[in-house]
C-alpha cells in the first residue's frame, strides 16, 4: 500500500509509516505513564492498592500534527476482597476497556478485559501475587479516506477507479489473554516499590485481514518497576521502570517523580509531583500530577526526538493525561485491616 502526496515533506513521512507498517500493526497500545495505568501491564496488580474500589481514566494523543495521528484511551476499574477473616491473603478483580486508532485508515483496536488477582502476605512488608487477563479484542480499518497507487494517473488521484486490494475481512476479532506476577515489598505508606512480570497472547491470536495469513500476533512481554521512598516529611521520590518486547518491538522507558505533600490532614490532602521521563526511543517525557484527597490527576507530554520527528524538523510529541479516583468504605468498628495495602 502506497500513499502520494503532491508535498514532498509528506511523501517521506508517509513513506517511514508505510516501512514500519508491519511492525507497528502488531504492537499492543502503549503509554509513557505506564504506572497510572496498571491493569494495562501486570494483572497481577488488580486489586493492589490502599482503597476499596479504584476508577482510573486514561488518554493519549500522539502525532496530532501530521496526517496520521494516533489516539489512545483507556477506562478501568477493580478493587480488591477480602477472603473470610484471614489477613493472610486477599484477591482482586477488575475490568479494563481501550480504545486505539492510528492513520488515515482508522486502524482501531477495540478490546474489554476482565483481569483477576490472588495475593499473598508473607509478612507485612512481603506481599507475591499473580494474576490473569482474560477478554475480547476487535481490530479494524476504513479505506474510504485512503488512496491507492492504482488510482494514480500520473496527475491526480481518481478514488473512483478500482484500488486493486481485496482483503477478506475489515474488522477481526480474537482472544485477548495474559498471565503475570508481582512482588510488594511495603516499609510503610510512603516507602514500598512492585516488580512485575507479565506475558500478553499466551494464546497467539491471529488478527489477519488475508484468509490466507496465518501470521500470529507476537507474545508481548512486560516488566515493571515502580518505587516510592520518603526522603523527608514532606517530600518522597518515586522511581519507575519499563520494559517491552513484542515480535521485533522493544522499548525501555525510565524516570522519576518527586512528590510534595503540601498537606496530608485528612480531607485536605493535597500533594504536587513533578518529574520527568527518556524512552529509549529517544522521546523526553515531563510529567505533572496533582492529587487532592482520593482524586489524582496527571499530565505529560512527549517530546520526540526520534528519526521521524527529525523528517518533519519538528520535536512534537504528544499529551497524556490520567486520572485515578479510590473509594475506601467505612469499616465496621470490629474489623481492621492487619496489614494495609499502600
Amino acid at each position: 500500500m502506497v500513499y502520494f502526496f503532491q508535498n514532498s515533506k509528506k511523501i517521506i513521512v508517509l513513506i517511514v509509516l508505510f516501512l514500519s507498517f508491519e511492525q507497528l500493526f502488531s504492537q499492543d497500545l502503549h503509554y509513557s505513564q505506564f504506572y497510572n495505568t496498571p491493569q494495562n501491564y501486570s494483572p497481577a496488580q488488580t486489586g493492589l492498592f490502599n482503597g476499596d474500589h479504584r476508577f482510573i481514566f486514561s488518554l493519549r494523543d500522539q502525532w496530532r500534527f501530521v496526517p496520521v495521528p494516533w489516539f489512545t484511551m483507556s477506562g478501568a476499574y477493580d478493587r480488591r476482597f477480602d477472603i473470610g477473616k484471614s489477613h493472610k491473603h486477599f484477591v482482586g478483580g477488575g475490568a479494563n476497556f481501550n480504545y486505539d486508532r492510528q492513520g488515515d485508515s482508522r486502524l482501531q483496536l477495540l478490546s474489554l478485559s476482565l483481569s483477576g488477582s490472588y495475593h499473598y502476605i508473607l509478612h507485612p512488608k512481603h506481599i507475591v501475587g499473580g494474576g490473569i487477563l482474560l477478554g475480547f479484542a476487535s481490530r479494524g480499518f476504513n479505506t474510504g479516506d485512503l488512496t491507492w497507487d492504482k488510482q494514480w494517473t500520473g496527475d491526480i488521484f481518481n478514488q473512483s477507479l478500482p484500488s486493486g486490494e481485496n482483503f477478506d475481512a475489515q474488522t477481526v476479532t480474537f482472544l485477548q489473554n495474559g498471565a503475570g506476577l508481582n512482588y510488594r515489598f511495603q516499609q510503610s505508606s510512603r516507602t514500598h516499590f512492585d516488580l512485575s512480570g507479565t506475558v500478553f497472547h499466551i494464546i497467539n491470536p491471529s488478527a489477519n485481514f488475508y484468509s490466507g495469513d496465518d501470521t500470529k500476533l507476537p507474545r508481548h512481554f512486560a516488566f515493571t518497576a515502580t518505587g516510592n521512598f520518603k526522603i523527608m516529611e514532606k517530600a518522597d521520590i518515586q522511581l519507575h521502570g519499563l520494559q517491552q518486547i513484542q515480535g521485533e518491538y522493544e522499548e525501555t522507558l525510565f524516570g522519576g517523580l518527586i512528590k510534595y505533600y503540601h498537606n496530608n490532614k485528612p480531607g485536605k490532602v493535597f500533594h504536587i509531583h513533578a518529574g520527568f521521563g527518556y524512552r529509549t526511543a529517544k522521546s523526553f517525557i515531563p510529567t505533572l500530577a496533582i492529587q487532592y484527597n482520593e482524586i489524582y490527576a496527571s499530565f505529560s507530554f512527549d517530546i520526540d526526538n526520534n528519526e521521524f520527528n527529525r523528517i518533519l524538523n519538528s520535536n512534537r510529541g504528544g499529551p497524556e493525561f490520567h486520572v485515578r479516583y479510590i473509594i475506601t468504605n467505612v469499616k465496621p468498628l470490629n474489623e481492621h485491616k492487619a496489614c494495609p495495602i499502600y
